[in-house]
């Protein structure tokens, strides 16, 4: 096992453990996508996240429901919350409960510490998920609304909203 220096995490391989302090720590992610904002230490997670959020592309599909994902482990994730309702990582200063470690400690941090170490350099906005951080400079300083409604054009920053926006 190594161990990271500057967080908790543990890797069974030297180079996982580089490619983490590179990512993670030092900020840098040489891939980057064409279309939006994002960016990854691993190109294998770039094509993930151009099939899944600019492809509309996810095999994975549950046999008892009809979500669907753009990976094995999202699917997991869903089976686990959704239909067995297990959460095993439990915080141990209130009720909340997790799928994942990462999510857990990002809770401990933003909810218990008060820590949002993700601070927008053009106003005060400041958030405990980098991906938050991105999602508002793109929405709040860029005004890019990448999801866009097939029917009637209406813009949307996330996903999600769309989505709602169709079920409407």
């Amino acid at each position: 096992q190594f161990q990271c220096d500057f967080c908790e995490y543990t890797y069974a391989t030297k180079q996982n453990l580089r490619r983490h302090i590179l990512a993670v720590h030092e900020g840098k992610k040489p891939f980057k996508c064409e279309l939006c904002e994002y960016a990854s230490a691993e190109s294998r997670d770039l094509k993930n996240h151009i099939q899944a959020v600019h492809e509309g592309e996810k095999p994975f599909q549950c046999e008892i429901c009809e979500y669907a994902a753009a990976l094995k482990k999202t699917l997991k994730q869903h089976i686990l919350i959704v239909h067995e309702g297990k959460k095993p990582f439990k915080c141990e200063f209130c009720e909340y409960a997790s799928t994942e470690t990462t999510e857990l400690k990002t809770h401990i941090l933003a909810v218990h510490e008060g820590k949002k170490t993700f601070q927008c350099e053009m106003c005060e906005y400041a958030s405990a998920h980098k991906h938050h951080l991105n999602r508002h400079i793109l929405a709040v300083h860029e005004g890019k609304k990448p999801f866009e409604c097939e029917l009637c054009g209406d813009r949307y920053t996330q996903n999600g909203n769309l989505r709602k926006h169709i079920q409407v």
